[in-house]
């Protein structure tokens, strides 16, 4: 049988673990603007622990919890994506971005700075600066999705679907080519991620250990992600 704590029905798996929906949906929203409604994440999550308990297997060897952990935080990502909480503009100028550090540093060959970036786009600093806060929010949970390791975790083994080799060969090829991007970051950028995604601090937090302000912290973040959709175009 599937279920290893031996749960006689959806009612008690539900109460069981909704805090644990309740958890990841908390942690999710912090990363999001506050348009997303809380609730809406909730729901999703809701469903991915139902999905969790149909396809659960503990012959595969992981934990319960873990899987529906890994189905949880799918299933409120994709919700998510499909409301699609990002203005079109905000969009746009996040490629006028993208484009102008690939073109500078293809230039120049080497990173491109926020005057130089600032100046291909015609746009004053502040401005370019102000560019960068409105998509950092979308940078954000785009980045943390691109960047998640639970791709490799026991619950894609747990999903049902096996992966053929070619597109776990693909997941392999670009993890590297995405580690080999981040190296070639400027150093405070790759700190700026180090301590966001593996300390999992705040950009408060990361601000005062860099000791600019919480805004700049998201600066450097959104440009940090631009720079490697710039490098990682061949992926996309």
């Amino acid at each position: 049988m599937y279920n290893p704590l031996d749960i006689t029905s959806s009612h008690n798996l539900i109460e069981q673990y909704a805090p644990l929906v309740k958890r990841i949906a908390y942690h999710l929203m912090g990363r999001l603007p506050s348009s997303v409604v809380l609730d809406d994440l909730i729901q999703a999550g809701m469903m991915g622990l139902l999905e969790a308990a149909k396809r659960y297997d503990v012959s595969k060897g992981a934990s319960f919890e873990t899987y529906a952990g890994i189905r949880i935080r799918g299933s409120i990502i994709d919700e998510v994506r499909r409301g699609d909480w990002t203005p079109r503009s905000v969009h746009r100028n996040s490629r006028r971005i993208t484009q102008a550090i690939q073109k500078i540093e293809a230039s120049l060959g080497r990173d491109a700075t926020d005057i130089e970036i600032a100046a291909e786009m015609d746009i004053t600093v502040a401005s370019y600066h102000a560019l960068l806060k409105d998509s950092v929010e979308s940078r954000l949970f785009s980045f943390e999705e691109m960047t998640s390791s639970e791709g490799d975790a026991p619950g894609e083994q747990l999903s049902g679907a096996e992966l053929s080799p070619v597109v776990h060969a693909e997941k392999d090829a670009f993890k590297a080519a995405l580690a080999s991007a981040i190296d070639t970051l400027p150093e405070r950028e790759k700190l700026v991620l180090a301590l966001y995604y593996d300390e999992e601090l705040n950009l408060k937090e990361i601000g005062e250990v860099l000791g600019v302000s919480e805004s700049r912290v998201s600066q450097i973040h959104s440009q940090a992600a631009h720079r490697l959709r710039g490098r990682l175009r061949d992926w996309q």
